[in-house]
């Protein structure tokens, strides 16, 4: 019943609520970033959702456009600029999603949806991550993010997957506020530990 009725009705309250609350933290983060990155405000990837459909994930962008001189994009860390360290520390980048979550490309709670590049290289176990809407926030996030390795991350969205609740929903929600507040739990640019996935599943396949 939650999970099939509910949990889609509180994504679509809480998520419109969320809009309409933080509508002038919209305006004022739109307008920071076009003053301080450029445009546009918004960051666009296409990702993998329910059944592997894929949809378009949207985010305010927390890097530069900058390139060297042949025209190609600088790394990562030399674009993450310390305004954009900050978006991504508090999760103020995040915040676009709550309108892919009111569309129904997403859910407040689940898997985070990855890069589209990694399907081919997902086990068929791993793959059961998509049995479920991807999430804002999810049993991973909560517990380490990338801080740790893909193998224990796909088995805590295993565990997601095959234990969807309202108390457990309720617990990542308390858990994930928790987090954001104390900025704790949250890698990026240069700070993440983990390699990309397709990588390091090449890599594991060599050793093998």
């Amino acid at each position: 019943m939650y999970k099939k009725y509910i949990k889609r009705l509180l994504d679509i309250l809480i998520s419109l609520c969320g809009i309409i609350m933080l509508s002038p933290v919209y305006l004022i983060v739109w307008i920071l970033v076009r003053v301080k990155l450029g445009k546009p405000a918004l960051f666009t990837q296409e990702r993998p959702g329910k059944n592997g459909k894929i949809f378009k994930l949207y985010k305010f962008r927390s890097m530069t456009d900058e390139r060297d001189e042949k025209g190609e994009l600088l790394p990562d860390e030399v674009r993450l600029t310390k305004f954009g360290r900050m978006l991504r520390a508090t999760s103020l980048d995040e915040l676009p999603e709550l309108f892919t979550i009111l569309k129904g490309d997403m859910s407040l709670i689940g898997p985070r949806p990855l890069l589209v590049k990694y399907l081919p290289y997902y086990t068929e176990e791993e793959s059961h991550r998509h049995d479920v809407l991807p999430g804002l926030t999810g049993l991973a996030q909560v517990n380490g993010r990338n801080a740790i390795g893909w193998e224990q991350r796909f088995a805590y969205d295993l565990e997601y997957v095959n234990n969807i609740s309202f108390l457990l929903d309720l617990k990542i929600l308390c858990m994930t506020i928790g987090k954001v507040l104390n900025r704790s739990g949250v890698l990026s640019g240069a700070e993440q530990t983990t390699v990309d996935f397709d990588i390091y599943r090449k890599e594991q396949g060599s050793k093998e």
